[in-house]
Order: C-alpha cells, then structure tokens, then sequence
C-alpha cells in the first residue's frame, strides 16, 4: 500500500504553465496562411464542434474530419506535421519550470490536464514538462470526474490545485472540501468568462504562474483557512 504524500500539488497545463491562446492564435495564423480563410474558419468550426461533443479540443480529430470533406487536399498531410512538431516550450509562460522546480520542493508535483491520447501527450512532452516533474502526467477526458484515480495513484493528505478554470477549481473543492487548496491561475481567455461571478470563490488567486515563486509554500500547502501566502486569498 502506497503511504500518502503530505501534499501533492497538481497543475493543468493549457493557460496555467502554456500560453494556449497563443498556440491557438498561430495555428489560426499558419491555416489562413498556407490553406486560405476558408480552410481557417472551417476547420475551427469543427473544432469547435468537437469540443462541445468531448469536452476538450481535439485538434487531430478535427483536421481527421476536415480532410474528410476534402479527400484530395493531399497538402492537408503537412498540417498534422505542424501540430505534432509546434514548439511548445516556446509558449511556456514565464517561471512556470522554475514553479514546478520550487513546487516539487516542498511536495509532490503532478500534471493533471484534460485531452486526448496523442495531441495532449505530445504537448506536455515538447514543452518539456513531463521531464519537470519526472513523468507523473495524468491526462483525463474530464479530470473533475477522475477524483478517485488520482487519489489512488497519488494519495495525500493534502492537494493543492492550479488551474485556469473556476469551473473545475469549484468541482473539485465540492468533492474534496478542507483536503484541497484551489489555486486559480487567472490567465488566458477562461480569466474573463462571463460566468465566473456565479462560481464560489477559489481559495486563492493568482495573475499569473509566476506569483508562486514568492508565495509562501507551507501556508499554501495547508488547509483553507489561512494567514497571507503573499498572494491574492479570496
């Protein structure tokens, strides 16, 4: 039986470490450029589309259905190649390695992102954070919904959340209650949803990853109800 850590923290991925609305932004970009604007507003419409169906983007997937509508777009064979050799480490937002670093100082640090089997994977890899937290990456289709699976594979006393969505923050802390800080990273376009005064108010708030280089890991590690960790406690 795996005795349990003091405290894991467990980190998304897409706007908390890696600025996705930037690789969102380029990959738009690279499709108007070498497939024109209607191949642009297509394929995000697909995208789109399977989004609303999955839960998380599958951008394989929907160049898979794109080239279904065009069987004899042989040019399309190169998309896949700019999608899977993009170079996310270029994309990290600033001090997120040195965050995992100082993280995985005082506890146990874990990826915990929503995705695909191939795409996701891929980008946690090129962006060199499965090597910063030596491999413990959990890729869920709903993360939320996984509670038990991380809980067995990394028990702990304590969970601290970093995560760009209020919405998961909120699930999650209904679940685990005192047992988990939330953190939420207010990066990327999820800062400004139009549903977020609906939410309870996370634990914390942060800017931006790089406020917890001088945040105060021991109080943050604890239980809700907190002294200042010099961040924003809401």
């Amino acid at each position: 039986m795996t005795l349990p850590h003091a405290t894991v923290f467990l980190v998304d991925v897409d706007n908390t470490l890696l600025d996705n609305d930037r690789i969102q932004q380029d990959l738009k970009d690279h499709l108007e450029r070498v497939y024109g604007p209607g191949a642009r507003v297509r394929y995000w419409k697909i995208l789109e589309d399977l989004f609303r169906e999955l839960g998380y983007r599958d951008y394989l997937g929907a160049l898979q259905r794109y080239r279904l509508e065009h069987p004899l777009d042989v040019e399309l064979l190169s998309m896949s190649s700019y999608l899977v050799d993009y170079a996310f480490a270029d994309r990290l937002f600033p001090g997120a390695l040195a965050v995992l670093k100082r993280l995985g100082s005082f506890g146990l640090t874990v990826i915990l992102s929503d995705g695909d089997v191939v795409f996701q994977p891929r980008k946690v890899e090129r962006a060199g954070l499965f090597e910063a937290v030596d491999g413990r990456v959990l890729i869920y289709v709903h993360k939320e919904q996984a509670l038990d699976d991380i809980e067995r594979r990394y028990p702990a006393a304590h969970y601290v959340l970093i995560d760009d969505k209020l919405r998961i923050l909120s699930a999650v802390k209904q679940c685990w209650g005192e047992r988990v800080t939330t953190v939420f990273a207010r990066q990327g376009s999820y800062a400004h949803d139009t549903t977020l005064a609906s939410l309870p108010r996370p634990d914390v708030t942060i800017d931006q990853i790089a406020d917890l280089l001088g945040c105060d890991l021991p109080q943050l590690a604890m239980a809700p109800r907190r002294a200042n960790i010099g961040v924003e406690a809401t």
